[in-house]
């Protein structure tokens, strides 16, 4: 099968690639599972809550360094490192060594590494590793989802029915910049939680992105995501037949370099998408009621 794919006068064999993440994300994973049972020299970073530890770094180095030494023409956008900038600027990788650091942070074994490469901004190649699991789950343009197991070798995704449910279970991701004040996500987490059976938010959007794909949960909804574990995410949903769109029901543009407000989505199986972007849209009615409300500070309550 042909995966050869050409953009602006370069090609590259996406089989190749796809076998190149897998085994770099593979042992950034070994990394993490090594060092999660020792000091994991906890930082923040930012003011927004978010954190970082040494197998962030440890991880990211052991993925940039492997990019650039076997694509060193392609660009790369890391968590922690940020641009690493080449001469063509065709293709593009981005880097999510740790996918969950508030969770391993706190000994919650909910973590995973996420690779996506973009050709011309578009996302061509996706790779998520569990090292919990030990599976691998990685995506190519027009190509589904392969699942990858030590026990049984790379297989086709098989994602089975599930029928559309009276109260969906939602997974729920926002930006780490995403005030706890602002009305738009007040108003959507008011609808959610009236509405949902039950909306996890699980600090690992990829791991959302991999249920999501799997079949295991029934939508995920996106509050002005994370730049970097975005095009993964999309691309393993829509391989394996989900559809995603903006909050406005409109068709979701997954090319990086979007700004936050145009990150925004719902994403679902084709034969519910319609009822999740009801239930987002329905936020729009109540956000001015929302905006009245005066959040509670932590101040106020003596934190």
């Amino acid at each position: 099968m042909e995966r050869t794919w050409t953009v602006t006068g370069t090609s590259l064999d996406l089989r190749e690639a796809q076998r190149f993440a897998v085994a770099a994300a593979e042992a950034a994973g070994r990394v993490l599972w090594e060092g999660s049972r020792g000091d994991l020299n906890i930082r923040e970073k930012g003011s927004a809550g978010d954190l970082v530890t040494d197998l962030d770094l440890a991880a990211e180095r052991l993925i940039v360094d492997r990019i650039r030494r076997r694509f060193p023409d392609h660009e790369i956008f890391a968590e922690e490192g940020g641009r690493y900038a080449a001469e063509d600027g065709v293709w593009t990788w981005l880097v999510d060594p740790l996918d969950g650091t508030n969770n391993i942070a706190i000994g919650l074994p909910a973590y995973v590494v996420g690779l996506a490469l973009c050709a011309d901004r578009v996302p061509v190649l996706g790779v998520v590793h569990d090292p919990v699991s030990g599976r691998t789950w990685s995506a190519v343009h027009g190509h589904g989802v392969t699942v990858h197991s030590g026990a049984t070798g790379p297989l086709p995704l098989r994602v089975p029915h599930r029928p559309v449910p009276a109260a969906p279970v939602l997974a729920w991701t926002q930006g780490h910049e995403v005030r706890r004040d602002d009305s738009t996500l007040r108003a959507l987490k008011v609808v959610l939680d009236s509405t949902a059976r039950r909306v996890l938010q699980l600090w690992a959007p990829l791991l959302s992105w991999v249920m999501l794909a799997r079949g295991d949960i029934d939508g995920i909804i996106g509050y002005r995501p994370e730049a970097v574990d975005l095009p993964a995410g999309v691309l393993l949903a829509v391989e394996a037949g989900m559809v995603v769109r903006s909050l406005d029901g409109t068709e979701f543009d997954p090319r990086i370099g979007n700004p936050a407000d145009r990150r925004s989505f719902v994403a679902g199986p084709p034969e519910s998408i319609d009822r999740l972007v009801k239930l987002v849209t329905a936020a729009q009615w109540i956000e001015p009621e929302v905006r009245r409300l005066t959040p509670i500070s932590l101040s106020s309550v003596g934190w």
